[in-house]
């Protein structure tokens, strides 16, 4: 079979289905409309006994569904139409939202679907990076345009092709329909548009080719097999209970704790993973745990790599906040309850440090306690906990604890840098030297000052729920620390742009990625001059408590155990804020030499940035203390990482994985983002777009993916990011065939934070947007 218009082709497909029904239609021309409207009406009703029901006119320009462009939402489709007049104008409509009109031009009307359970789309095979998948975006809704029209966020399900386990009896069903199609039209890549009513009968309201504009033509589903089946045994082998960890099980996920989601990405290049395992992940995190008084959890990497996706082992992450003295038993029952939770609200997997685990004492603790006693724990085994964390916050709080003297620690870095930087050491070895430094003197002590700083946001935070100070006094005393950020914008408007760089010009906003410039290496690209040496207004109320607050805090640091005064822990908690930003900023220096050396360093054997981006940083320091060769080995790392990274971008996974069949086939939870192509972007935003605005090269922010935006598309834009929308919706399929990096259905909360920006970017194939100015 061959693909023609929208209506040719159920037409085609009639009584050669066995998965699916089609409805019957009534086709018009526009000679014919043009010509007797009214006898068109009539026929249209005379055609079957529609008279009683809503019907639906439908486009069917010989424009849309194309191999070449599916113009998605393009035309319009008039939903509910019942009575003549309303027919009449409806038919008029949709014609006339035609941009070429012949009296050939064609549309058709169908009877309403009643009492619709669930609809949604079908992509058989990934929008985002042709990998085998089929790609089911749903809605429990009683509109079949739930999902096209990009108003709501919905679900999305991934099932690999080759998987054959599919246990939910409609979703057999989708894939049976999407396999019966793709042999009917000999063709892998459809666009299926699917509804099924109360009776769960299946209906097909479209299908058309999926338009895949990218070069990689993507894995055979052979080889993907392949690549899961290992896979899915690496997941079972993390999932198995371990003798030296507490925990019948584990959870792998991307955004707990160290968060690689937020810093990495979720398909990282190979040296950015690869760096941030040596840095942090893979044993200076357990380490400066320890030393803050957890568990010992030192032989243990924190974060695993998924053929290149990186995973955090949520059992190893809940067994570090177990402090060391806690009995093994207890340990044991925590653990258990801690991947329970999060298994039952994985919505919270980026904020188990607030809304799960128990890392610390607060003042609030007795009270959230009281949970552990509803799920089995007894009053003992809570008492245990609480003083084991009272003990080891009462000694992180000290003002001079561990958190102080590693300011001072990685105080001594800069020096130390710049020593190796202006040796005569060779570029690898200046390297290597930069690394050890920047593990000993750099994150380690970050990972403390990143737990200190947690600890007093715990703090402040329960200051609000036991009403001792106010939500605005929570953000006015966090206005009120300095940080490299409100420095940054203080320096920016006061000092010379060689004065800023000269501080500043280190940072990135991909910190660990060699392909993201400097500041100092693209100033024009993150900074606007015309905000130069403009007059700052420092407008940042004071903070202060009241006697009566003073007296309840007082009251409350006593009554819990809390051996520091008042004057005493907000020190801490600003000082371990300040101090982790500090410590942030100043690793960051060594870090970005490591990556501008590493640069040299291709350039010297005739490797680009590109190139580079896919070496391990194991290949570099494991020639340190080798007499053989670097080039060679350099190439065939960077051979075997642009191999290895090509199939990571045929991978996706959930953000939580707790058994090994989730490799296979999986739900993303609601409310996650859906990322438009591998593409990525910088550019200034624009919000309320209109035609009379020049859009071109511009990130644009549009409420929902509705078509109704799709004249967008018309001008040249850089990017687009919607509130709500799936990903299947039109916007996300035009979006998709034209190559433009998007977001849709950001949702709430990030549409918000990223509207605060001015200039965006948008890294599509990392799953990560980055706030530049």
């Amino acid at each position: 079979m061959m693909f023609s218009t929208k209506s040719n082709n159920l037409l085609a497909l009639e009584g050669k289905l066995t998965n699916a029904i089609i409805l019957p239609q009534c086709r018009i021309t526009y000679r014919s409309w043009r010509t007797n409207p009214e006898s068109v009406i009539n026929y249209i009703y005379s055609f079957a006994d529609w008279s009683s029901g809503n019907l639906i006119v439908r486009s069917s320009s010989c424009n849309e569904d194309s191999s070449k462009h599916s113009l998605a939402g393009h035309f319009l489709s008039v939903l509910n139409v019942n009575g003549k007049r309303k027919l009449l104008d409806a038919i008029d409509a949709v014609f006339n939202s035609y941009s070429e009109l012949d009296d050939s031009s064609e549309l058709f009307i169908q009877p309403m679907l009643e009492k619709v359970k669930m609809s949604g789309v079908l992509f058989s095979k990934d929008p985002s990076n042709n990998a085998p998948y089929y790609v089911i975006n749903f809605s429990h809704s009683n509109m079949t345009d739930a999902i096209t029209s990009g108003c709501s966020n919905d679900q999305v399900c991934y099932i690999a092709k080759t998987f054959n386990h599919v246990t939910e009896p409609w979703k057999k069903r989708l894939v049976s329909l999407s396999q019966e199609l793709e042999a009917l039209f000999e063709h892998e890549a459809l666009d299926i548009e699917f509804a099924i009513d109360s009776d769960d009968k299946l209906y097909l309201l479209q299908v058309r080719p999926l338009i895949l504009n990218y070069g990689y033509t993507g894995l055979s589903s052979e080889s993907h097999l392949k690549i899961l089946k290992k896979l899915s045994v690496s997941v079972e082998r993390f999932l198995r209970p371990h003798p030296y960890l507490n925990g019948k099980r584990s959870i792998l996920g991307i955004m707990p704790d160290w968060n690689p989601a937020e810093i990495i990405g979720v398909r990282p290049r190979p040296l950015a993973l690869s760096l941030y395992k040596e840095l942090i992940t893979d044993s200076t995190w357990a380490y400066q745990r320890n030393n803050y008084g957890y568990k010992q959890l030192r032989s243990f990497p924190l974060l695993l790599s998924l053929h290149g996706l990186p995973y955090i082992d949520v059992r190893v992450s809940f067994n570090s906040f177990i402090p060391k003295d806690i009995p093994n038993q207890l340990a044991e029952k925590l653990v258990d309850y801690y991947i329970d939770e999060l298994e039952q609200a994985p919505e919270k997997h980026d904020k188990v440090e607030f809304d799960i685990i128990f890392s610390c004492y607060t003042l609030d603790i007795k009270e959230r306690a009281k949970r552990l006693v509803k799920q089995g724990f007894t009053r003992a085994e809570v008492d245990n906990l609480l003083d084991s964390l009272g003990t080891l916050t009462n000694n992180i709080i000290k003002s001079d604890g561990l958190w102080s003297k590693d300011i001072d620690k990685v105080s001594a870095l800069p020096h130390r840098r710049k020593k190796i930087l202006e040796s005569d050491l060779l570029i690898k070895d200046k390297i290597y030297w930069l690394l050890e430094d920047c593990k000993r003197y750099g994150t380690l002590p970050f990972a403390g000052l990143a737990r200190a700083g947690f600890i007093a946001v715990q703090l402040l935070r329960s200051m609000v729920s036991t009403d001792i100070i106010s939500e605005k006094d929570y953000h006015t005393f966090l206005s009120s620390i300095a940080t490299v950020s409100s420095n940054l914008k203080d320096d920016f408007a006061t000092l010379s742009l060689t004065g800023f760089l000269k501080k500043y010009g280190h940072l990135r906003p991909g910190t660990y990625d060699i392909l993201s410039p400097r500041y100092d290496r693209a100033p024009e690209k993150y900074f606007d001059s015309s905000q130069q040496n403009l007059t700052i207004e420092n407008d940042v109320a004071s903070f202060s408590l009241s006697l009566e607050q003073l007296t309840k805090l007082k009251s409350l640091l006593e009554s819990n155990g809390i051996e520091h005064d008042v004057i005493s822990i907000f020190s801490f908690i600003k000082g371990a804020i300040e101090g982790r930003e500090f410590a942030k900023f100043i690793f960051t220096q060594s870090l970005s030499d490591i990556l501008e050396l590493l640069r040299e360093l291709g350039e010297e054997y005739n490797f680009s940035a590109e190139d580079m981006s896919y070496t391990d940083i194991s290949t570099i320091l494991d020639a340190y203390s080798s007499t053989e060769e670097l080039k060679p080995r350099l190439e065939t790392s960077i051979l075997s990482g642009k191999t290895a990274y090509q199939n990571t971008l045929q991978i996706s996974l959930p953000p939580l994985i707790s058994k090994p069949e989730d490799v296979f086939s999986f739900t993303m939870p609601e409310g996650e983002p859906n990322f438009i192509t591998q593409q990525k972007v910088s550019a200034h935003i624009l919000i309320n777009p209109s035609d009379s605005i020049d859009l071109s090269g511009k990130i644009i922010f549009v409420p929902s993916a509705d078509p109704g935006f799709d004249w967008l598309f018309s001008h040249q834009i850089a990017g687009l990011i919607t509130k709500y929308g799936g990903c299947n919706s039109h916007m996300a399929i035009r979006a998709g065939e034209l190559n433009i990096p998007s977001v849709i259905g950001a949702g709430e909360v990030l549409y918000n934070k990223w509207l605060k920006g001015t200039v965006l970017e948008i890294d599509a194939c990392n799953k990560k947007v980055t706030v530049i100015k």
